[in-house]
């Protein structure tokens, strides 16, 4: 049997990541039955990573099937017409000799709509030759992604309905996993018995050793340039979602000696404007960050398991996650954790049996510390813009912002729901100065504060619970049981419109309208 992995790149991130942990065990929980796996996408540059998962499936035909029309669609240069020529040309390859029994394609983000077209001929090519695919979604075009609107149109598919009807499209040998328990539910309310749910697998990794993670201290004490600074790290990207100056707040209050290390840089030029802004204002000011420690150094770097070690603590502060796996990371590394709770991932987490000690929903901000006006006017402006990129149904169903229904009186407003320009205003003030004020709207804070000073911020143990969903056997046990009953179910009613009808009520909705996601500069 042959195991096909289709996705855009194979940069660092979830997705890589979890391709990397779960192939493995997929292999083993199918008895010996896959003998090749075929890695498909548009790039793979990291020859390192490429050799380490050929030796983790030692015994097993790996290879790579690169062909740049499977990158995202902003990446091409060709007309449409020509991208979708070169897929189908590219696809023909993949699954050349592929049959119903012989066969299982795995494919990550088809919902992302970064290239819609490779989307519709994948799902096509499989439904041609009865072959099972799985549609993973980690993230959706929906879900605060407006700007793939604009060019998804420019791919052809210029309707809702022609989206939908991409993603979601009637085959019977279609399955579509979520990786949280609020979009499984909606898928499965509109295709019964061809949606799941199944949690990014993790597990608790021995620790570093102690020549390593001293190592691994010492490497970021060469990188500050200070000597046993207290280092709390936020383990991602450079993406506004990760609503890092939030993070950078926490750390000032609560620990005003760490540093502040994000590990990734810039993946995508839509981020460029906002790290920039960030690493302009932290030099200004001379706030105590870092960001994309990992990012500027090649060969020699110690790895995020190593720096979660070497680090005093972790935060997460996202305004959006589709699972959330820096939670768990920080549990398996057995460090504190200071996260913001996000709506569709906290549930998953409490039934998967963990509890974080150090986890609030929003922080509250006395509006003395920034211009209210200015920031009222700012968040108009940006939001009609933002509104009017969107399809005519989506604006009829958007939600009105905090900052906006509260108008002209200033109020506390959660940090989340300001600019990135409110924001550093706010950080532009002295933290003793922003603590007076806040401190009080947040009672919880004290608390933590007294615990940082000291030492004993809590750690969240790894439930035993956990391992029915997140471990390695398990995982693919799961995946092993859904791709067996894909395309056993006969699904004549093509529920896609409905289905997308109902996520876009739910991501439009005002809880999910956060100002750092409406534009690349605010």
């Amino acid at each position: 049997m042959k195991l096909i992995v289709a996705h855009y790149h194979l940069r660092p991130g979830g997705i890589r990541r979890v391709i990397e942990l779960a192939t493995p065990h997929i292999v083993r929980a199918f008895d010996g039955n896959i003998d090749s796996v075929k890695l498909a996408c548009g790039e793979a540059n990291d020859r390192e990573w490429n050799s380490d998962f050929r030796k983790a499936l030692q015994g097993v035909s790996v290879e790579f099937l690169i062909d740049p029309a499977l990158k995202y669609f902003s990446g091409q240069k060709r007309s449409p017409g020509q991208v979708a020529g070169r897929i189908r040309a590219a696809l023909g390859k993949i699954l050349d000799g592929a049959s119903a029994d012989g066969c299982l394609v795995w494919a990550h983000n088809l919902g992302i709509g970064r290239n819609l077209l490779l989307t519709r001929e994948l799902t096509r090519a499989c439904a041609e030759r009865n072959i099972p695919l799985i549609a993973h979604h980690h993230d959706w075009w929906f879900d605060n992604r407006w700007a793939r609107w604009r060019e998804m149109r420019r791919c052809g598919f210029r309707t809702l309905q022609a989206v939908a009807e991409t993603i979601f499209p009637p085959y019977p040998n279609l399955c579509h996993i979520a990786i949280n328990r609020a979009d499984a539910g909606t898928l499965r309310r509109h295709f019964r018995g061809s949606a799941d749910w199944l949690p990014n697998l993790t597990e608790p990794a021995p620790a570093p050793t102690h020549a390593r993670a001293r190592a691994a201290r010492k490497w970021l004490d060469a990188q500050l340039g200070e000597r046993g600074a207290p280092v709390w790290i936020l383990p991602c990207r450079l993406l506004r979602r990760k609503n890092i100056a939030e993070a950078l707040l926490l750390t000032r209050w609560l620990r005003p000696a760490a540093w502040l290390v994000t590990t990734g840089g810039v993946s995508s030029a839509d981020e460029e404007i906002y790290a920039n802004r960030l690493a302009t204002a932290a030099r200004r000011h001379g706030w105590q960050l870092r960001l994309g420690i990992l990012d500027r150094n090649g060969s020699g770097n110690p790895g995020v398991n190593e720096l979660l070690a070497a680090s005093e603590a972790v935060l997460l502060t996202s305004i959006q996650e589709g699972f959330g796996l820096p939670f768990l990371e920080a549990a398996a590394a057995r460090r504190p954790l200071i996260a913001r709770s996000i709506p569709n991932v906290a549930p998953d987490l409490r039934q998967l049996g963990f509890s974080f000690p150090q986890s609030y929903d929003e922080l509250l901000i006395d509006p003395r510390l920034f211009d209210w006006s200015a920031e009222l006017a700012r968040q108009k402006k940006l939001f009609a813009a933002w509104r009017n990129q969107l399809p005519r149904a989506g604006r009829k169903l958007a939600g009105t912002p905090l900052l906006l229904m509260r108008g002209k009186k200033p109020r506390a407003v959660p940090f989340s729901r300001l600019t990135l320009s409110a924001q550093l205003e706010v950080l532009g003030r002295p933290a003793d100065v922003s603590w007076e004020l806040c401190g009080p709207l947040n009672p919880f804070l004290e608390t933590w504060r007294k615990r940082a000073s000291g030492g004993r911020l809590q750690i969240t143990p790894w439930p035993r619970v956990a391992a029915r969903w997140l471990s390695g056997r398990s995982y693919a046990r799961h995946f092993a049981r859904i791709a067996r009953a894909t395309g056993r179910v006969d699904r004549r009613l093509n529920s896609a419109l409905t289905a997308q009808d109902d996520f876009l009520r739910e991501k439009l909705c005002a809880q999910h309208l956060f100002p750092l996601l409406w534009s690349r500069d605010t």
